[in-house]
């Protein structure tokens, strides 16, 4: 049973979306936009990829929102095939649009997620040294990465937190998780971070399940548990879309609440750039469109 959020932990969300490869996908993006600005989160984020098609799109969407809407925008850069000198620019050309929050990300390898890294030849070598960057050019807001279940490549616990410590030593100001489905995995990661000395906030990434098959294929390449229980939950809805959406969006919902009760008030979600499931689950945690949100977007637009 999906138990009533606690009334005394007001939340505050943020949202993830991924730059369109067409005009048919921007159209879809720009309507998720529409659709959750009204929530007023906290920031939205947009990815950002190797490719210079990609990164020329993130930079569209990046100053879209700045232009059409009262959002705060947060930029992601990686160190991927791009030199030290090349991700400047980019975070120069930014700053000038007027963002000021990045989220700092080493990257995937080239080759595919699992595949062995590596930096380009006159490049940022890891996310540390990208922040270490960010910070000699302005005093930006920074967000980096951190992993409840620790990151697939990492040996140990305390090597993946040790590079956490680094980030922040570096000028990271937040760091946002991995999703995962376990509460107790990420109240222990907590744990584990502030006894080593690291306060800035950590902020659980939460999944809304659009399609659970292609969720569980993308947690087990990046060392994501799925549990037993959220397998069971799903089993059979394949051809079921709207029996999943609603499993989706009670499994979603009950996670969040079980984290707000254990002291956890601010979230970000990856969307996938599908604003209906991620609605349904903010609403269920008490969130309500603000009309001063909507009539921004609808001004801007006429």
């Amino acid at each position: 049973m999906l138990r009533p959020r606690p009334t005394s932990a007001p939340i505050t969300v943020s949202f993830e979306f991924f730059p369109p490869k067409s005009d048919k996908m921007e159209e879809s993006l720009w309507r998720s936009i529409e659709r959750l600005a009204p929530l007023k989160p906290s920031f939205v984020s947009v990815t950002y990829g190797a490719g210079g098609s990609t990164r020329e799109r993130t930079h569209h969407t990046i100053e879209r929102i700045l232009n059409e809407t009262s959002l705060t925008p947060a930029a992601h850069l990686t160190c991927v095939d791009a030199s030290k000198e090349e991700v400047n620019e980019v975070v120069r050309q930014y700053r000038d649009t007027g963002v000021k929050h990045f989220v700092a990300l080493r990257g995937d390898s080239q080759h595919g997620v699992g595949q062995v890294w590596q930096s380009h030849t006159d490049g940022y070598s890891n996310a540390v040294e990208l922040c270490a960057g960010l910070r000699e050019i302005d005093d930006f807001e920074i967000s980096v990465s951190a992993y409840p279940e620790k990151h697939p490549e990492s040996s140990d616990f305390f090597t993946d937190i040790e590079l956490l410590k680094r980030k922040v030593d570096a000028g990271a100001t937040r760091a946002i998780t991995q999703f995962f489905f376990d509460n107790d995995v990420f109240e222990r990661y907590v744990e584990r971070v502030r006894k080593a000395g690291i306060y800035i906030p950590i902020v659980p990434g939460i999944a809304p399940v659009h399609d659970f098959r292609k969720v569980a294929n993308f947690a087990s390449k990046a060392g994501a548990n799925v549990p037993s229980w959220v397998h069971a939950r799903f089993e059979g809805l394949d051809t079921d879309p709207l029996t999943h959406s609603h499993v989706a969006a009670a499994t979603c919902a009950d996670q969040v609440i079980d984290l707000t009760e254990r002291g956890f008030t601010d979230f970000h979600f990856y969307t996938m750039n599908k604003a209906d499931l991620v609605y349904s689950i903010c609403h269920i945690l008490g969130l309500r469109a603000q009309e001063d949100a909507a009539q921004a977007i609808e001004s801007a637009a006429a």
